[in-house]
């Protein structure tokens, strides 16, 4: 009988704890006329924050375990912006599921954060295409890259831009959006040796081994020009005026091609004129006919 009445004595303790706890967690805070919070309502959201951190810095490591440190560098400034906006959008999604009336908040954001939304909206596509480009690293610095019709080596990335410097010494800076925009071509993707090419023409008549021979002379005689693969001509095309050739060599450096390129043409005008080997103008015959009278 004691027994009992001492077991009846501590459930009866433990209901009025666990009814003290029920009433403390239920105690609301009244934020405004339209918002009032509880206790159970902050333990709640601070556990989905909690959550969503630990979520957070997983999807982070995953995303930056392969990317050089300085790159993390910059990653971790995006994240940094980003994992505010999120917490924002956690905060106000878990108290609208706890209950709490947060219409208000987001009647008074909405019109805030469109505009500024769009006021932004270049700004975050250039973010989010040097995000991508850190990632997928279809960039690095001193690829030599072309993108609408610019050519340049790359000299830094940046999460809004990449800076880059043309054949003229003229620095290109280019928004990273352009990357999903247009096509990107990597020039150096594959290594820094890359095919070349010089197209002349030669009258027709004209001794075709003998241009085969004397282009491959003025392509092997270069310095820049590597010997591995050997240049190697390809008779192109019967032109309108001309036969057409295509001189293919290989150079180390395909940002400089210009000046060796330029460098073959002057020494197959010489050989050419030594060889009395003839590059003709285009030409057209014009018929006149008569009316009769």
């Amino acid at each position: 009988m004691i027994q009992n009445l001492s077991n009846l004595e501590e459930k009866i303790e433990e209901s009025s704890a666990w009814q003290k706890a029920k009433e403390f967690l239920n105690l609301h805070i009244d934020i405004s006329d339209k918002i009032s919070i509880s206790i159970l309502d902050i333990l709640i959201v601070i556990t989905a924050i909690f959550i969503t951190t630990i979520i957070l810095r997983i999807l982070l490591k995953a995303f930056t375990r392969h990317l050089p440190d300085e790159d993390k560098g910059k990653f971790n400034v995006v994240y940094g912006y980003f994992r505010w906006l999120i917490y924002l959008v956690i905060l106000l999604v878990t108290l609208h599921s706890v209950g709490v009336d947060v219409t208000a908040v987001f009647a008074a954001s909405a019109a805030l954060l469109i505009g500024i939304g769009l006021a932004l909206q270049t700004l975050f596509q250039d973010i989010i295409s040097g995000v991508f480009i850190l990632i997928d690293q279809s960039v690095h610095v001193d690829d030599i890259i072309e993108i609408d019709g610019k050519v340049g080596r790359v000299e830094e990335i940046k999460l809004r831009t990449t800076r880059a410097v043309t054949i003229d010494n003229k620095v290109l800076v280019i928004p990273n959006h352009l990357y999903l925009e247009n096509s990107l071509y990597n020039w150096t993707q594959n290594g820094t040796i890359t095919r070349e090419s010089v197209s002349v023409g030669v009258a027709y008549g004209s001794d075709v081994q003998l241009v085969k021979k004397l282009l491959l002379q003025a392509a092997s005689t270069h310095p820049q020009v590597l010997s591995a693969p050997e240049p190697t001509v390809v008779f192109a095309d019967f032109g309108e005026s001309s036969l057409d050739f295509k001189l293919i060599f290989t150079l180390s450096d395909s940002f400089k091609a210009q000046f060796p390129k330029s460098d073959i043409r002057f020494k197959i005008d010489e050989l050419f004129r030594k060889h009395n080997i003839t590059i003709p103008f285009p030409q057209r015959d014009i018929h006149i006919k008569q009316q009769p009278k």
